[in-house]
C-alpha cells in the first residue's frame, strides 16, 4: 500500500470514527453533530494554523537582506520544485530542527531554528529545507492540520460522551460502562491513526525532499546529525506544545515516545537506509 493511499485510507478511518462516538453520544444527531465540530475546527485550522504555530515558536521572518545564504537557498529550492516562494523563518532555538506550515503552497511558510542552522553544512541544510518544501508540494501541512483537529475532536466528544453520558438511536442512554470506555480508548485511537499518518507522510518528504535538492545523501547525512544532538538538547516551545511535533523533520520530544503506535516519526535509521537506496538507484 503506497503512502498515499494509506494516508486517504487513514483519514477515512478518522471520519468514521468521530461519526461513531458521535452516534453513541447522540444517534443519528449525535452523528451530524459531530461531523460539522469537525468540520468546523478544520475551517478555523486551515485559516489560522500557520500563524499560530509560528506565533508558538516565536518565529522571526527573514528576507534577501536580512539572511542572505539561507533565503536564497530557499529560493533555489523552491524554484528546482517548481514552488511559490514561501515565507522564511528563524526560530531561536539551540535544538536542531525545522518545519513547514500554511494551507497551501501558495500560503506555505518553512522555518529553521538557528541550532540546525549552526550544525549543519550548506549541503546538508539544503536538504533538510528541500525536505520542507517536499511537504509543502505534497500539502501535507494541510494533512497534519486536518489530521490534528480530527484527533482534538475525537477527544473532545469522548470526554463529552464520558461526563455527559449518551443516547443510542432510540434515545435510550448508552451503558456507563461503555461510555467511559469510549473516553478512555478513544483518544488513543486517534493518537494512533494521527501518529500513522504523520509517519506515512515523512517517508513521502524524504523522497520528494532527496529529488527536489538531487542530493539523498546530503540529507541523509543531515538526519543523522539532527538525531544524534537532538536528544541532548530540549526544545522548551515543543516541550509546551507537543502537539507541534509531528510537524519537525525529528520529533523533539522523541525521548518521550510511548511506543511504536505513538511514534510521530519513523526511525531515522530507515530513512537514512531509503535515501541511500535512491542515491544507488535502487527502488
Amino acid at each position: 500500500m503506497n503512502n498515499l493511499f494509506k494516508t486517504a485510507v487513514l483519514m477515512a478511518a478518522f471520519v468514521a470514527f468521530l461519526g461513531f462516538i458521535g452516534a453513541m453520544v447522540g444517534g443519528k444527531s449525535g452523528l451530524l453533530l459531530a461531523l460539522l465540530f469537525a468540520g468546523g475546527m478544520n475551517l478555523f485550522a486551515y485559516w489560522n494554523s500557520d500563524q499560530m504555530v509560528l506565533r508558538m515558536y516565536n518565529a522571526q521572518e527573514v528576507d534577501a537582506s536580512t539572511a542572505p545564504e539561507f533565503y536564497g537557498m530557499v529560493a533555489e529550492l523552491a524554484q528546482r520544485a517548481g514552488l511559490p516562494m514561501p515565507r522564511v523563518y528563524v526560530i531561536h532555538e539551540d535544538q536542531p530542527n525545522a518545519f513547514a506550515t500554511g494551507r497551501d503552497p501558495q500560503h506555505a511558510a518553512v522555518a529553521a531554528t538557528t541550532g540546525i542552522m549552526r550544525m549543519l553544512d550548506y549541503r546538508e541544510l539544503r536538504g533538510v529545507m528541500a525536505h520542507e518544501l517536499a511537504h509543502v508540494r505534497h500539502r501535507d501541512t494541510l494533512i497534519s492540520t486536518i489530521s490534528a483537529t480530527m484527533a482534538g475532536a475525537v477527544s473532545a466528544l469522548a470526554s463529552f460522551a464520558m461526563f455527559f453520558g449518551g443516547r443510542d438511536e432510540n434515545g435510550r442512554p448508552v451503558n456507563p460502562l461503555a461510555g467511559l470506555l469510549v473516553a478512555i480508548l478513544a483518544p488513543l485511537a486517534a493518537s494512533v491513526i494521527q501518529m500513522a499518518i504523520s509517519r506515512a507522510r515523512e517517508f513521502e518528504a524524504d523522497r520528494g525532499g532527496a529529488e527536489i535538492s538531487g542530493d539523498p545523501l546530503a540529507l541523509a547525512a543531515a538526519l543523522q546529525k539532527i538525531e544524534y544532538y537532538a536528544q541532548g538538547i530540549a526544545m522548551p516551545t515543543a516541550q509546551a506544545h507537543p502537539e507541534t511535533a509531528q510537524m519537525m523533520i525529528i520529533n523533539p520530544l522523541s525521548g518521550l515516545s510511548m511506543g511504536e503506535l505513538f511514534r510521530t516519526h519513523p526511525h531515522t535509521e530507515e530513512r537514512i537506509a531509503r535515501l541511500h537506496a535512491m542515491a544507488r538507484g535502487v527502488g
